[in-house]
């Protein structure tokens, strides 16, 4: 009886871990099968500028957000992500990146959450 106990529980477990794992594989999420705190770390050159409208906005940093403005749902839930805010991140100064970064296609008008993108 313990032994089929196990067996069930098993059973059970590796259902349920795989229910997840579609669920997570169909690229339902924002930023696709990354996390927004996932990509929010590869913004850390965006870090200053992120936190000062006047700090200048590195070539690296205008990459990454290039990369990341394809998708402006992903953009905006990487600029308002707990990693985001928790390394200091202002969203009303993040959300000026791209246009600090005279990026032509960015998503002008773009609502993230209570900031509107320039």
């Amino acid at each position: 009886m313990k032994t089929t106990m196990k067996y069930v529980f098993a059973l059970g477990f590796l259902v349920v871990l795989g229910i997840s794992c579609l669920n997570g594989a169909d690229g339902a999420g924002e930023c696709g099968r990354s996390s927004p705190g996932m990509e929010a770390m590869k913004l850390i050159p965006c870090a200053e500028a992120a936190q000062d409208a006047n700090a200048p906005v590195s070539s690296g940093c205008c990459a990454q957000v290039k990369k990341l403005g394809q998708n402006p749902k992903c953009l905006c839930a990487v600029m308002l992500s707990d990693t985001a805010k928790n390394s200091g991140v202002k969203p009303e100064i993040a959300v000026t990146i791209p246009k600090r970064c005279n990026l032509a296609d960015r998503p002008v008008g773009y609502k993230c959450g209570a900031y509107t993108l320039p």
